[in-house]
C-alpha cells in the first residue's frame, strides 16, 4: 500500500477510534439515525438520548443486539449531560409535521423544546459540532446558533439536502440515467418556498439545459415533486425518516472523515448571491470544523429573486 494512502487510512481509523455522536431525540429520525450510524460505522460511541426514556432504551436494546456484526464500538443510552462532551449532537427531538401543516407551522413548539435541550446539555466542547435536522430546521438553526454561542460555523441545519438527494434521484429515473451523475442544488427555506437552482444542475457534466429532453414543463414537475415529497409521505405512513436518516449520516460522514464534501446545509449565510444574516439551504464545504465555507455558485437573476423570497419568508420568523 502506498505511504500517504497509509498515512490517510490511519488518520481516518484514529478520528473513527476517537469520535463520539449524541444524537438527541429517540422518535423514529432520532432512532433511525442512530441505527443507519451504526451500519456505516461512523462513530466508536453513539448515544441515544430522549426525555422518553423507556422509548431510548428500546431503541438502543434493539441495535445493541447485533453489534458484533459492525464496527461500532458502543451504542447506548445517555442523558443530556452526557452529550456535553459528544464530538457532533444530532438535534431531531421535537413536535412531527402532521398531515396538513407546514414545516414552519412547528416553530413555537419546537423552538421552546430546543431552548430547553441546551439548557439540560450546558457547557459544550469549543469544538462540538452541532447539526439540527428538526423542523423548521432553518428557524431552529438560526436559535441554536444564538443559545450555544459556538462559531456559526460548527452550528448548522440538515437544509435542503434530503430535497436535493430527491431531485438528483428523480432526475435520473427521468433520464434513465444513475443518479450519481446528476449534481445540482435545491436551495432555500426547507419547506415551501425552496426552489431548484437549475443553472447548478448537470448531468454527466451537461448542464441539464442543454439536454434534449429538458423543457419547462419537466422543471416544473421535477420542482412540484420535490417539495411536495414529504406531504405525499406524511399522508401515507405519518412521518419521514429513511430518507433523512440517510441524509444526515452523510453529513456525519463528511465531518468525522473531514472529506470537504458540498452539501446544501442550513448555515448562516454572508453576501451569498445578495443573502446575508439568515439560515438556509445553500451549498457549504462540510469538514471537521463544520462548514468551512459557502461555494460560491452565482445563481441566475430569476433564481436571486426566488432566493431572497425565500429568506425574507424565513426573516419575519427571527
Amino acid at each position: 500500500m502506498p505511504l500517504l494512502l497509509l498515512t490517510n487510512n490511519l488518520m481516518a481509523k484514529n478520528e473513527f477510534k476517537n469520535s463520539k455522536i449524541a444524537i438527541i431525540g429517540a422518535g423514529a429520525v432520532g432512532s433511525t439515525t442512530a441505527y443507519v450510524a451504526t451500519l456505516k460505522n461512523l462513530a466508536a460511541e453513539i448515544l441515544l438520548i430522549d426525555v422518553n426514556e423507556k422509548k431510548e432504551q428500546g431503541e438502543v436494546m434493539d441495535i445493541d443486539d447485533t453489534l458484533c456484526l459492525v464496527e461500532t464500538g458502543c451504542v447506548k443510552c445517555g442523558s443530556f449531560k452526557d452529550a456535553a462532551d459528544a464530538d457532533i449532537i444530532v438535534i431531531t427531538a421535537g413536535v412531527p409535521q402532521k398531515p396538513g401543516e407546514t414545516r414552519l407551522d412547528l416553530v413555537n413548539k419546537n423552538k421552546s423544546i430546543l431552548t430547553s435541550i441546551f439548557k439540560q446539555i450546558g457547557r459544550l466542547k469549543n469544538n462540538t459540532i452541532v447539526l439540527i435536522v428538526a423542523n423548521p430546521v432553518d428557524i431552529l438553526t438560526y436559535l441554536a446558533q444564538k443559545i450555544t454561542k459556538l462559531p456559526p460555523g460548527q452550528v448548522f441545519g440538515s437544509g435542503t439536502t434530503l430535497d436535493t438527494a430527491r431531485l438528483k434521484t428523480d432526475i435520473g429515473r427521468k433520464l434513465k440515467i444513475d443518479s450519481h451523475n446528476v449534481h445540482g442544488f435545491v436551495l432555500g427555506e426547507h419547506g415551501d418556498t425552496e426552489f431548484v437552482g437549475w443553472s447548478t444542475v448537470t448531468v454527466g457534466g451537461i448542464s441539464i439545459k442543454n439536454l434534449p429532453e429538458f423543457n419547462e414543463k419537466l422543471a416544473l414537475s421535477l420542482e412540484e415533486k420535490v417539495k411536495k415529497a414529504a406531504y405525499e409521505i406524511i399522508n401515507r405512513k405519518g412521518a419521514t425518516f429513511y430518507g433523512i436518516a440517510l441524509v444526515i449520516s452523510d453529513i456525519i460522514e463528511a465531518i468525522i472523515f473531514n472529506q470537504h464534501k458540498i452539501l446544501p446545509v442550513s448555515a448562516r449565510v454572508h453576501d451569498w448571491n445578495g443573502i446575508s444574516d439568515v439560515c438556509l439551504g445553500a451549498p457549504a464545504i462540510i469538514g471537521r470544523s463544520g462548514v468551512e465555507k459557502h461555494w460560491p455558485v452565482e445563481l441566475s437573476a430569476h433564481e436571486k429573486v426566488l432566493l431572497k423570497k425565500s429568506a425574507d419568508n424565513l426573516k419575519q420568523y427571527l
